[in-house]
């Protein structure tokens, strides 16, 4: 009953919302919308984007794949005094790395975007993923890793703990990790002793780094480096590594929508938000179709919405009950979040101002130990 009504609260909402997000007064009438790219890319297109170029009549977009540089580009495009984005999709550290800097746009929540069904605040509705005066929360996901089913040795479990990855004996083959410093140092120091409680406060020492680096050195020479969410699953499809990290919706695409014989590991999944910002400096225009768009998409369905199509928990209160089954395979998308009860019982929460502090000394760091 609960559902029901909630249902029929997001619908009036939406019938309520629609002539105003038509309205374009004074707005310009294209947009340039930055993402990562893949399925992730397409749940935001099938979720938020047609939906509101629907209700805009004349309203066009176009999509920028450059999120992964989002933060060099934008300073880039500060220093030329000539901002072409408009809405901007970024993890949460990124996020406050730009709204630190004067890039991104402060956002307030209850005027900018929308109340939940029940009138409850968007503020309180966001709640603590709200870690930036910027940063407007969409999802919720995990960085973990999936491993091939088929080629786990003969006589050996399944690979089940984050430890398993730098167990070369029982599992050998390659891996693929993320060519960055972020949840490489994490998970090193983690299977190098140290307490989970205690790995940010050690990260944060040259001696910390220098920990991290030298467990990574254990596999170093068995590592596949990868840039884009869509390595992984692709390395982990051709046979080309055993095992390999990658953003939880892109492995379960594989094996849900694809079909691969591939196997997730959860435990030490690493948790972070993904959301928006809207660059500052926009002209009037922009900024007035950029906050009209961004108010939409982060709407209680629109949310909720997006689940339909990858398996990332939508970041508002109001959105969990409404995830529902997948819009193309029909099942159930509650298993196959990272905040599912049996899928989180081991998580790492990712640290957002620890790596907006460090990130660019310890990619420094980082990148110079890759090239050794």
């Amino acid at each position: 009953m609960k559902l029901s009504k909630t249902l029929l609260a997001s619908t009036a909402l939406v019938a309520a919302g629609a002539t105003a997000y038509a309205a374009g007064h004074g707005m310009a009438d294209s947009m340039t919308l930055v993402s990562w790219g893949g399925a992730y890319q397409s749940s935001q297109q099938n979720a938020y984007v047609e939906p509101y170029l629907a209700m805009n009549e004349g309203v066009t977009s176009t999509w920028d794949e450059s999120s992964a540089e989002a933060v060099a580009k934008l300073r880039a495009m500060n220093e030329a005094g000539n901002v072409t984005w408009d809405v901007v999709d970024v993890v949460a550290a990124d996020a406050i790395r730009l709204c630190d800097e004067g890039l991104a746009l402060e956002i307030d929540p209850d005027e900018d975007l929308a109340a939940a069904p029940d009138g409850t605040s968007a503020e309180d509705d966001f709640g603590d993923l709200l870690v930036s005066d910027c940063f407007i929360p969409q999802i919720v996901y995990s960085t973990t890793f999936g491993y091939r089913t088929d080629m786990v040795p003969e006589g050996a479990a399944a690979p089940s703990q984050i430890c398993d990855v730098f167990d070369l004996e029982t599992y050998p083959g390659k891996r693929a990790l993320e060519k960055r410093p972020i949840n490489n140092m994490e998970w090193a120091l983690l299977c190098d002793g140290v307490a989970k409680a205690d790995v940010y406060d050690v990260l944060a020492t040259d001696e910390g780094q220098d920990q991290a680096l030298a467990k990574l050195d254990t596999i170093k020479d068995s590592v596949i480096w990868w840039n884009a969410g869509a390595d992984t699953p692709q390395l982990l499809a051709d046979g080309e590594v055993f095992i390999g990290s990658t953003y939880n919706g892109r492995l379960f695409a594989a094996i849900e929508e694809q079909k691969q014989p591939i196997g997730m590991m959860w435990d030490a999944q690493v948790f972070d938000l993904d959301g928006w910002i809207i660059p500052a400096g926009l002209p009037e225009d922009r900024l007035a179709r950029a906050k009209d768009f961004v108010k939409f998409a982060t709407d209680t369905q629109r949310l909720a919405d997006q689940a339909k199509y990858i398996s990332y928990g939508p970041a508002r209160a109001s959105s969990a009950p409404l995830v529902s089954t997948h819009a193309e395979l029909g099942i159930e998308m509650a298993p196959h979040m990272p905040t599912d009860p049996e899928n989180s019982k081991n998580t790492f929460l990712y640290n957002y101002e620890f790596w907006a502090d460090y990130r660019d000394d310890i990619d420094a760091k980082f990148q110079a130990w890759l090239a050794q």
